[in-house]
Formats: C-alpha cells, sequence, structure tokens
C-alpha cells in the first residue's frame, strides 16, 4: 500500500517539477532572450564568405583612416530641366551636410547631359561600423536634403540601401511572432474545437521560441555565429511550426492513449513511447539537414545552420517535456468538450484519408505513374523563374534607395552611379589607377583614402549597377589587376557577384551532405534501405514541383524581376528536412502495424487512416506559418516562404497520401528491405493432438 502510495506522489510530482524547471529557465533566459534581436548583422558583407574579394576590400577599409566609410549619393531631379534657384539650393543643402557631419572630401556635382537631374557623390567615415550610427547618419542626410515645388531630392546610394535593408530587418522579427502566432492560434482553434487546449501548444511554442532566441545570443557570443535577420525569421517560423507539428502529434496519441488509461500520467507516458520515436526521428533530420549548412562558405547560410537547429532542438525539447508536464497537469478536462473518457471507443466516422488511401490502392500503378508525371510537368516550371535577383529589385515595395538607383539609371544611361571599389597596395597604387582607367567599361577612376600599406580607388563603370556591362567591367579589372598587382575589387555590385558564386558552391556541397544526413537517420529509425530511399525520392520530387510553380507565380503573376540566389539551397534544405517529417510519421505507424501483425496493404492503410489527420493539420499549420514570409517586404523572403509552403501542401496532400501509400502497397515487404519486416512470417505449426474417432 505504501509503495503504491509513493508510486503516485511521484506520478504527480514529476510534472510539477518539470514545470518549475522550465518557469526557472524562462525566468534567466529572458534578458537573453531580449539581446537577439541587437545581434543581427544585416550588411551584405556579413552574408559574404571570408575568402570572397570584396569581404578583403570591407576588412582593409576598415582599416583605413577614418575606418569604414558610407557612401551616399544625394538626387536632385526636375522634370524638364533643372532651375538655376534648383541648382543653388542642391548647392546650400549640400554644404550643409558637410557642416553637420566629417565627410572624407568636398562633394561635387556631377550634372546629367539633359540637364534634368544633379549627382552628388557623398562620402563620411564618422558613423564607421556600427549600424545604428550609419541609419542616424542617413537619416539626418535625408532631413537636410529637401525638395518641394516639382524638385525631387532623393538619396540612395550604398549606404542608403543598407539603412532601407535594415529597417526592414528590424521591422520582422515582432512582425513575424506576431502574425505567425495569430496563424497558427486560428488553426489551432479550427483543428481542436476546444476553448481551452489550444493555449496549451501555444504557450508551449512561446516559451520555446524565447529559449531559442538566448540559446541563438548565446551561439553568437560564445562561437561568433552570424545571426541576420533572415536566420533570425526562420528561426521563429521554424520552432512555432515545427513545435506545433510536434505537438499536434502528440496530442493526437494521448487523446488515444486516455481511452485506453484511467490516469492521464501513463496515458502520457504510453504516449510518449509510441510517438516518441517518431518526434525524436523527425527533429533529428531537420536538425541534421540544418547543421550541413555549416558546410557552406556563404557566411550567412553558414550562421543559419546552428541558429535553426537550436530553434527546432528548442521546440523538441518543450514538446516532450513542458507540454506532457501541462497536459498531465490540467487533466482529461482540457480537452471540453470532447473528453475522452477512460474505456471509451471514439466515434466512428467516416475518414477522409481512409476513403482517399482505399481509392488511391484500387489502382496503385495508375497513381503513382500520374503522381510522378504531375510532380515532373510542375517541375518544369523551374525553368521559367526569373534571373539573378538584382538589390534594386529586392523589396516589395520601393523605397528611397531604389527610387534614387532608378532616376539616376535613366538621367546617366552613358555612366555607372555606384562605385567599384579597387583596394591596391600602396606603393602601386599609381599603376593600378592607370591600369584601371584603361580597362573596358571603366567612364572615371580616382583615387581615396591611403593608410596601412593601402589604397583605395573608386571606378564608375560605363554601365549600370548590377547590369551585365558593369559584370563584365568587374571581371575585367579582376582578371588585369588582381594577379600582376594584389589588389582586390569589391563594392556593392561586386558583391553581388560574390554572393551568387557562393550560392552556386554551396549547393555542390551541401545539397549530398544534407540528402545523405537525412538517409542515415531514416535508416536508423525504419531499419530499412527502401524505405528512406522512397520518402527521399519523394521529398525531392516535391522541392522540384514547389520551385516549379514559383517559376510560374513569381514572374508573371507577382512581377518579381528576378530570383533571390540562395532560394534553391534553403528551400532544398528545409524542404527535405521537414518534409521527411510527415513520412517519419506515415512509415513509423505503419512499422508499428506491421510488427503487430498486419498485412503490408493493412498496415499502409491504417497508417493513412489514423496519422492522416494529424499530418494534414500539422502540414497545414507548417505550411501557414512558412506563408507569412511572404507577407514581408523582401523578394526573397517571400520567395522562400512561399515555395517551402507550396511544397509542404504539396507533400501533405498529395506524395503522403497518395503516393508514399501506393508505392508502398506495390512493394508490399519488400519495403521494409533488409530489415526482418521485409521477410513473410514463418507459419506456426498446428500443435493440438488429433481427435479420437
Amino acid at each position: 500500500m505504501g509503495a503504491a502510495r509513493t508510486s503516485v506522489r511521484r506520478r504527480r510530482a514529476v510534472p510539477w517539477a518539470v514545470l518549475g524547471l522550465w518557469l526557472a529557465a524562462l525566468v534567466l533566459a529572458g534578458p537573453l532572450a531580449g539581446k537577439f534581436a541587437d545581434i543581427q548583422q544585416n550588411r551584405s558583407v556579413d552574408y559574404l564568405p571570408d575568402s570572397a574579394d570584396s569581404t578583403q576590400v570591407a576588412r582593409i577599409q576598415d582599416r583605413l583612416p577614418g575606418g569604414e566609410a558610407t557612401d551616399l549619393v544625394l538626387v536632385y531631379h526636375r522634370d524638364g530641366g533643372l532651375t538655376a534657384a534648383d541648382r543653388s539650393k542642391a548647392a546650400e543643402q549640400v554644404a550643409g551636410i558637410g557642416t553637420a557631419y566629417r565627410l572624407t572630401g568636398k562633394p561635387r556635382a556631377v550634372p546629367s547631359r539633359d540637364g534634368s537631374t544633379l549627382m552628388y557623390p557623398v562620402s563620411s567615415t564618422q558613423p564607421g561600423q556600427d549600424d545604428k550610427a550609419r541609419d542616424a547618419f542617413v537619416d539626418g542626410v535625408r532631413d537636410i536634403a529637401d525638395g518641394g515645388a516639382g524638385l525631387s531630392v532623393e538619396v540612395g546610394g550604398p549606404g542608403g540601401l543598407q539603412t532601407d535593408m535594415s529597417k526592414v530587418f528590424g521591422s520582422i522579427d515582432g512582425t513575424l511572432l506576431y502574425a505567425t502566432l495569430g496563424v497558427v492560434t486560428a488553426l489551432l482553434i479550427l483543428i481542436y474545437r476546444s476553448p481551452f487546449l489550444w493555449l496549451v501548444p501555444l504557450a508551449t511554442a512561446g516559451a520555446a521560441a524565447g529559449m531559442a532566441m538566448a540559446a541563438g545570443y548565446g551561439l553568437h557570443e560564445a562561437f561568433g555565429v552570424t545571426v541576420t535577420g533572415q536566420s533570425g525569421g526562420v528561426m521563429t517560423v521554424l520552432v512555432l511550426g515545427a513545435g506545433t507539428d510536434y505537438a499536434l502529434l502528440l496530442i493526437s496519441r494521448y487523446r488515444e492513449e486516455l481511452r485506453r488509461h484511467e490516469r492521464p500520467y501513463e496515458a502520457m507516458r504510453a504516449a510518449l513511447k509510441g510517438c516518441g520515436p517518431a518526434i525524436l526521428a523527425s527533429s533529428g533530420t531537420v536538425a541534421a539537414g540544418l547543421l550541413c549548412l555549416l558546410a557552406a562558405d556563404l557566411n550567412s547560410s553558414r550562421g543559419m545552420g546552428p541558429v535553426g537547429m537550436v530553434g527546432v532542438l528548442a521546440a523538441l525539447v518543450a514538446m516532450t517535456t513542458l507540454l506532457p508536464a501541462l497536459l498531465v497537469l490540467l487533466g482529461r478536462r482540457v480537452f471540453w468538450p470532447l473528453i475522452p473518457a477512460f474505456g471509451s471507443e471514439p466515434k466512428v466516422r467516416r475518414s477522409l484519408f481512409a476513403a482517399m488511401g482505399t481509392s488511391a490502392t484500387r489502382r496503385p500503378v495508375v497513381v503513382l505513374a500520374g503522381g510522378a508525371v504531375l510532380l515532373s510537368a510542375l517541375a518544369l516550371g523551374a525553368l521559367n523563374l526569373p534571373g539573378g535577383l538584382k538589390q534594386e529589385d529586392s523589396f516589395t515595395q520601393r523605397p528611397e534607395s531604389i527610387s534614387a538607383s532608378r532616376t539616376l539609371a535613366r538621367a546617366y544611361p552613358e555612366r555607372g552611379s555606384q562605385p567599384i571599389t579597387v583596394i591596391a597596395p600602396a606603393a602601386k597604387a599609381d599603376a593600378v589607377l592607370a591600369k584601371a582607367r584603361t580597362t573596358a567599361g571603366v567612364a572615371q577612376a580616382t583615387t581615396g583614402r591611403s593608410g596601412s600599406g593601402w589604397t583605395e580607388i573608386s571606378v564608375y563603370a560605363t554601365a549600370a549597377p548590377e547590369s551585365k556591362g558593369e559584370t563584365r567591367t568587374i571581371e575585367a579589372l579582376r582578371a588585369g589587376l588582381d594577379d600582376t598587382y594584389g589588389t582586390y575589387v569589391g563594392g556593392p555590385s561586386a558583391q553581388q557577384l560574390d554572393l551568387a558564386d557562393s550560392q552556386a558552391r554551396d549547393r555542390e556541397v551541401v545539397v549530398p551532405l544534407v540528402l545523405a544526413a537525412v538517409f542515415v537517420i531514416l535508416v536508423g529509425l525504419l531499419r530499412s534501405l527502401v524505405a528512406p530511399l522512397m520518402l527521399l525520392v519523394a521529398v525531392v520530387a516535391v522541392w522540384g514541383a514547389a520551385l516549379g510553380i514559383g517559376g510560374l507565380v513569381f514572374g508573371p503573376v507577382l512581377g518579381f524581376d528576378g530570383t533571390d540566389s540562395g532560394l534553391g539551397l534553403l528551400s532544398f534544405v528545409f524542404l527535405v528536412a521537414l518534409g521527411v517529417d510527415y513520412g517519419i510519421f506515415l512509415m513509423h505507424r505503419m512499422r508499428e502495424e506491421s510488427l503487430a501483425g498486419a498485412e503490408p496493404r493493412a498496415a499502409a492503410l491504417t497508417a493513412l487512416r489514423t496519422t492522416g489527420g494529424v499530418i494534414a493539420s500539422a502540414g497545414v499549420v507548417l505550411a501557414a506559418t512558412f506563408a507569412v514570409l511572404t507577407t514581408l517586404p523582401l523578394v526573397g523572403l517571400v520567395q522562400l516562404g512561399f515555395v517551402i509552403a507550396v511544397g509542404v501542401l504539396l507533400d501533405t496532400f498529395l506524395v503522403r497520401t497518395y503516393l508514399v501509400t501506393t508505392a508502398s502497397v506495390l512493394l508490399e515487404r519488400r519495403v521494409w528491405w533488409p530489415g526482418r519486416l521485409s521477410r513473410a512470417p514463418e507459419p506456426v505449426a498446428d500443435e493440438r493432438q488429433p481427435e479420437p474417432v
């Protein structure tokens, strides 16, 4: 009797202890989580690899007198031509900027040939590397540069673009968090049809997000991991999306076990034992896939790996410790009004997924072939993806810096408005300057600051920024100067070239690593080689189809003029790692049924019937959380959110329901090869004695 009472007390104490530990952890992590937004780095150079020419240029510029320079371009424009008063006003304002801020030289006016525009390049080392100081400088210049009465004044250039980009990223964290929470809340209420139950997984996901932000800050401080606005936003989506998926699976299994166990504690133990391996493997595939990004050359991608990983692990720990503790403490009443009573049987309802599975298995060859043809046809749409995304096309709503860039492109077709920066050894500066001026495509070249053995040379191309002509000029400068003179060629446009080159290299390295890591985890979970290969082929097909749908939508429908260079790699990592989750949920349940003695067809249909609703709910939640990215004002995040959301929906409602199920039925026991489930069960000998005649 005493032992029984001790056991009961222990069962009651464990959930309270878990809750207490989580509250203590959140109190300690709160101040660190609050600093997560402050460590985000969103300069273009923060995304680049250390070995890139443009990265070396930025670092050497930091060591020149005054440190890093903020380059702006003031653009004065009047349709029909500038007046004498306009020119006088422009000169007065630029002089006022020189008085208010420490400039690297006296700005000189560059008039356009048609007389409609006046350009003033302005540079200052006063802000240095501090993003807030840079933004304050740009905003101060914009306050001084004032037009009116038909005269437009725009402040652009690299510094203006960085400030506009920084403001966008600064608004992402709060907007993304609240929007994602709102979407998840609405979906959980619809899924559970309970006034209370939805609060439990949502509160748990919020706790996981706080812990993930604190861990992300710790990674940055301890290991120097680069945290960008993009990786921070993706981490938020991962915590809430993946965490809610794990909660849906666990709560669904817990509801089943409450009908078989009288005490919630025992029901939760059974639920964790039943679906715990699937949740663990699911989070493991995502974490492993993200960690493969550590092999990326691109600094931002390499940083996203550990940042995303801590988000997934925080969701895993929260949903397997805090969520079970809260559910056990709240008891059965949390499911009100649909309370699962002990010993009761669930209402027998016509299962949509059972009907879909039955229809699919009637003609499995036709269904499988038709699905493969459909996915292949959709993947062809990727050929219609627009070309590389220029910086001026990276916003969904045009900021002032982009408007200034377009005004300059129209007014100065004979020259670029954005400098290509050449860093040359001081002893060879004159020779490099002479060589640069004779390079094809160069309109102008002037020397700038010198120090630490280096000299800065600003080169203006005859072609517009980020055009094919400017790209040829940058390549010609690198080919003619680097090897002979020991120079580095950088600047905003060169950074975009280095970014695209690094992305191409990273795809070749990271994609095979992701596939190998996910395959190893699946083999360990499913004890098979065939089932993991089947799941990987399915998710790769989904990725191709999702990119193809993006190709049909981005340009023709949304009007995007380019495709972000990182879309292919990041969408692959997330769709493969996250898409395999649903295959794990389905195949793990199928394996359970097979171990219980079910025939292959029956095991596949039972698994689909019992997990179909959960997978559908989880897929809708995950797709909706990534779809929130499409509301942000950055084209790259819109494209990433769209492709992942579409891919998750394809995976949930087409691939898992029809293709994986029909393939499993066709393969029968071979799907578990070479595990013991691939062999037919041995017949049991009848040991009964014959009855006497």
